[in-house]
């Protein structure tokens, strides 16, 4: 790739134009993040790219929007930013590309225009890549959670969960939220690659990331793995009771890193997977519990206040309540009625087949008080509206208890329970 075809990169415009336009369009979102006068000051850009990548100074997302920012301000520190970018992390190829075009402008031999058809395919295969990869960074500046909204998956969440990880399936976009003594505040925003041929996935083969609420069941380190998945893996539970249900195929799907000589990938790249740059997939390694951190992967997210989902939330809550008050008593009729026909249920033990139908109306043990502890609520609503409920299932009189996981489904506008299992 020469510097001539680094400009295939923008179309009918100059690439500085483009950045510039890019960076002025986003700068008013970096602000939220600065002071209160709505100038942003370089600490306002410093603390918004933390949010953004996870670090202050070192990670390179946070310093390729610095350089955006230089170029677009006609700051001469722009080049050196770019030198040292590249020089510190080789393999990110958009750090390259914009080392390149300062070069190149600086000698004077960056051309006015070009199209997307000059070159050879595969530069311009290339460079098209390189184009969304920028575009889907640069977009993340107007596309962060507006302040103090969540995403409307999450309607409540025990207090032994830290963790809450989002992926923006549509804008190449992770976001991390944690679980502090005001609620949910996000704390890191990383770009990551999904399937080549987009999100949705049904069957298996069809490289496509799949769509919904799940949970990371385990940690893989290198020593585990091919090169091509980089430092580490977070397996998810797809496909979840949900997806078995409406007959999706397919497994290994993981939240993953890039193999060593690359920085990232390009925004559609994976077999279906979710693929993080491996200094970001470090930090979620060394940060989320697996068993316990929910990932919701949606194709758009919808931000909203947590006061927005009170009226879901104690819906929810008052059927959970039903459901173990009909335990607690052995309600043959109120189970019955909460339950779908075709209701299953795991109960965790290994020489048994992994689900075993249940009918509703079985024998239930009398007076047995349950209560349930530590409980998470996330809902999904997408063609179909599912409920998913994870908590501890304590008998009266103990200290400990079995730790499970529901899923609920609506049949003509009412819930049914239709999965439960054990899951610790």
């Amino acid at each position: 790739m020469t510097f001539r075809q680094i400009e295939c990169l923008t179309g009918t415009s100059s690439r500085r134009a483009l950045l510039t336009r890019a960076v002025l369009a986003g700068a008013s979102l970096v602000m939220p993040f600065g002071q209160a006068s709505g100038k942003t000051t370089r600490s306002s850009l410093n603390i918004g790219a933390a949010v953004l990548s996870g670090s202050l100074h070192s990670s390179p997302e946070a310093r390729l929007i610095e350089i955006y920012r230089a170029i677009a301000d006609g700051d001469r520190q722009a080049l050196p930013l770019a030198a040292a970018l590249v020089r510190d992390v080789p393999g990110f190829q958009l750090g390259q590309l914009v080392y390149g075009d300062l070069l190149a402008a600086q000698s004077g031999s960056l051309p006015s225009f070009a199209t997307v058809t000059d070159g050879p395919p595969a530069v311009r295969e290339q460079l098209q890549k390189l184009r969304a990869e920028a575009n889907r960074r640069l977009g993340s500046l107007r596309e962060m959670p507006p302040p103090g909204t969540v995403p409307e998956q999450v309607l409540e969440l025990a207090r032994n969960v830290r963790h809450v990880v989002v992926v923006d399936a549509s804008h190449s976009r992770v976001y991390v939220f944690e679980q502090q003594s005001d609620g949910l505040q996000l704390i890191r925003s990383f770009y990551a690659s999904i399937g080549r041929a987009g999100f949705d996935k049904q069957v298996e083969g069809d490289l496509r990331t799949p769509l919904g609420v799940y949970h990371i069941t385990s940690r893989l380190d290198d020593q585990q793995l091919e090169e091509l998945y980089g430092i580490g893996a977070l397996p998810l539970n797809y496909p979840n009771e949900h997806d078995r249900r409406m007959g999706r195929t397919g497994s290994g799907i993981w939240l993953h890193g890039v193999p060593r000589l690359s920085y990232v990938r390009s925004p559609y790249a994976t077999e279906g997977c979710v693929a993080l740059a491996n200094d970001d997939m470090a930090y979620l390694m060394r940060e989320l519990e697996p068993r316990r951190t929910p990932v919701i992967i949606a194709d758009e997210v919808n931000w909203v206040r947590p006061d927005a989902l009170s009226t879901h939330r104690a819906e929810f809550r008052e059927l959970l309540s039903r459901w173990a008050e009909a335990r607690s008593l052995g309600n043959r009729a109120t189970i019955q009625a909460l339950s779908t026909r075709d209701f299953q249920s795991d109960d965790g033990v290994q020489d048994r087949p992994l689900k075993t139908p249940v009918r509703a109306g079985a024998p239930l043990r009398q007076n047995r008080r349950i209560d349930l502890k530590e409980v998470s609520i996330f809902r999904w609503k997408r063609g179909t509206e599912v409920t998913v409920v994870n908590f501890a299932e304590i008998v009266a009189g103990e200290t400990r208890g079995v730790v499970k996981r529901q899923y609920w489904g609506k049949e003509q506008g009412r819930w049914k329970l239709f999965y439960e299992g054990v899951t610790g």
